[in-house]
């Protein structure tokens, strides 16, 4: 019986991947570890952290005095949403300035709750802000 010698010319039909094709064996080189160099920061200066804290200690005590006037006088949380109910945004703030915040606060409302915006700054530098949303319905 006679044996065809390889690659016979019916397989050839077929497609063979390049992968499994035998060609010149290939060496890669090793490839080389590249250590990790952490960039060099600043020396740590807690001063203005250490500050911004404090002041955002300000705009919560803030918030607390704004929080307990609501949740204790419903005549006051009565006369803040009938205010804002009639678009008077200059008595709202008044109202909420009459509970005796320090800080400066920025006042919105919608048919659904108001939102309380505080901030404070430290040389002219913005560094903390509080945020309140209060529903009222």
């Amino acid at each position: 019986m006679h044996f065809p010698a390889w690659p016979h010319p019916f397989y050839e039909t077929y497609y063979r991947h390049p992968a499994y094709q035998l060609g010149p064996c290939v060496h890669h080189q090793p490839v080389q570890y590249v250590p990790y160099v952490r960039p060099d920061f600043p020396d740590v200066n807690p001063n203005f952290f250490h500050e911004s804290a404090g002041a955002f200690r300000q705009l919560l005590n803030d918030a607390a005095i704004i929080l307990n006037k609501l949740a204790d006088s419903r005549e006051f949380a009565y006369k803040v949403m009938d205010a804002a109910q009639k678009n008077e945004l200059d008595k709202v703030e008044e109202l909420i300035r009459s509970t005796g915040i320090k800080g400066d606060i920025e006042v919105n409302y919608n048919p659904d709750g108001i939102n309380l915006k505080m901030g404070s700054k430290i040389e002219d530098t913005e560094c903390c802000k509080l945020d309140m949303a209060i529903r009222w319905r």
